[in-house]
């Protein structure tokens, strides 16, 4: 991290069932900011759930939709963002949360993974007849980009409290240094 930045948000990456919007909840509460999601920004745009606009639109379309809401959220301030689990694994979107944002990465096996998320159905992502082998070939592919993150976090063996405690430090810190 440079001194060059001016880091005045919070941006939560990593892979689904990190935690990142129970933690982004309990860091916005304590900082008294807002807590912007950006899969709730993107079905508000779309009129329609994320679930939906896979079926519907595709993949490629929610990235891009993903893309736009990044460019708008340069404009924020003192604001938490939970990003969806693709969101950071984008090296332009994860540039551009950098410019304002202190990027955090979330992180979990995959079998920690598999059984925070194995009942929800809201995930289009595992309707896969191996959602286990998907998690691990996601996760594999987007972990160059998660690595890219200012700070990585394991959430595996730690409460999400104590998983918000260490984002605060780090945000307290990595803002003092950025003034």
């Amino acid at each position: 991290m440079t001194g060059a930045r001016h880091i005045h948000n919070i941006a939560l990456i990593g892979f689904m069932g990190t935690g990142k919007s129970s933690v982004g909840r309990l860091v916005a509460e304590q900082l008294r900011f807002p807590l912007l999601d950006t899969d709730e920004m993107i079905e508000a745009r779309a009129r329609k759930s994320i679930s939906e606009i896979f079926a519907q639109e595709g993949e490629a379309r929610f990235r891009e939709y993903e893309k736009e809401i990044v460019g708008e959220l340069a404009g924020r301030q003192r604001t938490v963002i939970c990003t969806g689990g693709g969101l950071g694994a984008n090296e332009a979107n994860l540039a551009s949360l950098k410019e304002h944002a202190l990027v955090v990465c979330l992180w979990a096996s995959p079998e920690k993974i598999w059984e925070r998320v194995r009942n929800q159905t809201h995930r289009p992502l595992l309707h896969d007849p191996d959602p286990m082998a998907k998690i691990r070939q996601l996760l594999a592919a987007r972990e160059p980009c998660y690595k890219q993150a200012d700070v990585l976090l394991s959430t595996e063996l730690r409460s999400l409290k104590e998983v918000a405690a260490q984002v605060l430090h780090q945000f307290h810190t990595a803002s003092a240094q950025s003034r």
